[in-house]
């Protein structure tokens, strides 16, 4: 039935939703939002929360540059969620930022230093012997080609230092190794290799780590330079307090009152606090020169590309990195690492 004319009145707008019910999900969203994103954060990003001098933290940590392209799996899915429901914002916006925060941690380490280095050389390899079960010959193949001025390597006691002493010795080399017991077990020493060019160098075996001692090396044609052959202990679980203690061991070079170089086996990457606040004062070469993301140790050889970089060559202020390489040798699970420094006039 039609109303007469006169009588005609507008339709009441429609209700609002009650708005407390629209605040109250949103607060729900954002919350929800809040604990993906820490979810997300922790596992990346320990070291900003302090987490990362512990375990699972301190092992997760290492992996930081391939849980980033998990993280960036997570940022593309989401965006691609957001095209159809605008309610994900939250979520995306949330691990947007942890990607970013993650990446401005690593990509720095694939850039190069810029300007060239310059100065006197000093080569420096240092390899991970594995329990002294690496090719003793692929090494000295390698001391052969490159002609490093020092060595470390870890894992190696007197029965892997005679290998290695049988093959270098002739190519001007001198053999140091913590200890001269033959029934210590190679795991637990470390061998410095030093080209007779140095002259007559002092070495000194330090034994204040928690596990294994180091070999410092100075005097001779390295003057007042300090070269340390370094090995900290791994932070599985039950140890990670020793390899903080060890890796609180390096400010006595990094920060000390004469140049040095330290090499080796350091258990750690730059994405653990405790190797970085270790370090401060010191650069590592393979940063330096763009190479700082290259693996160094993985569990098996076909997964080589997808390991941390644990063993390092770092050296106080003033002396660059010209060049860093890795090279692979049969028997281990490392990989020997060749930089090329440049001192100081």
């Amino acid at each position: 039935m039609t109303a007469p004319p006169g009588r005609l009145t507008a339709a009441p707008p429609p209700r609002p939703p009650a708005r407390g019910r629209i605040r109250g999900a949103d607060v729900a969203r954002y919350l929800a939002a809040a604990l993906f994103t820490s979810f997300v954060a922790v596992p990346v990003l320990p070291d900003l929360f302090g987490l990362d001098r512990r375990s699972p933290f301190v092992q997760l940590v290492s992996m930081r540059p391939w849980l980033l392209v998990g993280v960036l799996a997570v940022v593309v899915l989401l965006g691609v969620v957001l095209v159809f429901e605008r309610r994900v914002l939250p979520f995306a916006a949330g691990v947007l930022a942890v990607l970013v925060a993650g990446a401005g941690l690593v990509l720095p380490r694939a850039l190069p230093d810029p300007g060239a280095a310059t100065g006197d050389p000093l080569r420096v390899l240092a390899f991970n012997a594995y329990e002294g079960d690496a090719d003793a010959d692929e090494l000295a193949s390698v001391i052969e080609e490159h002609r490093p001025d020092v060595v470390a390597i870890s894992e190696s006691g007197p029965r892997f230092a005679e290998q290695i002493a049988e093959r270098v010795e002739p190519l001007g080399y001198r053999v140091h190794v913590t200890t001269d017991d033959e029934d210590d077990d190679d795991v637990e020493e470390v061998t410095a290799l030093v080209a007779d060019r140095l002259g007559d160098v002092d070495v000194r075996v330090g034994d204040d780590t928690t596990t294994f001692p180091y070999i410092e090396v100075s005097g001779g044609e390295l003057g007042e330079l300090r070269f340390v052959a370094f090995h900290s202990v791994a932070p599985v679980p039950g140890s990670v307090p020793d390899w903080n203690d060890d890796l609180a061991l390096l400010p006595r070079w990094c920060s000390g009152p004469t140049p040095a170089v330290i090499a080796g086996d350091f258990n750690a990457t730059l994405d653990h606090s405790a190797l970085r606040a270790g370090a401060a004062g010191c650069a590592d070469a393979a940063a330096q020169r763009g190479a700082g993301l290259i693996p160094t140790w993985s569990p098996s050889p076909r997964v080589r590309l997808f390991g941390p970089q644990i063993d390092h060559v770092f050296a106080t202020d003033g002396i660059t990195a010209e060049t860093f390489e890795v090279h692979d040798v049969a028997g281990s699970d490392h990989r020997a690492i060749l930089t090329t420094l440049r001192l100081p006039g």
